[in-house]
């Protein structure tokens, strides 16, 4: 179990940990299809969404570990 904003600085999904609070304060990032806060604790298992200014990325948390990959990619769009 790991809060979502270190989650995505640590997976390099967004590269620092006060931009993907910020982030998800905004509602850019979505958990399972919900808006969530920063401190949201994810699990192995759980798909994430974010909102890019031009793309949407969706993975799904494969590893909470830093040394594994940490998700798998979904979806990528242009917006």
């Amino acid at each position: 179990i790991m809060r979502l904003d270190k989650y995505l600085k640590q997976s390099r999904l967004i590269k620092r940990r006060v931009v993907a609070k910020e982030a998800a304060e905004n509602s850019f990032v979505y958990v399972n299809d919900k808006i969530v806060k920063p401190s949201y604790k994810l699990s192995i298992g759980d798909i994430i969404k974010i909102n890019f200014k031009k793309k949407s990325i969706t993975v799904k948390v494969t590893s909470i570990s830093q040394f594994d990959s940490m998700y798998d990619l979904i979806d990528e769009k242009e917006n």
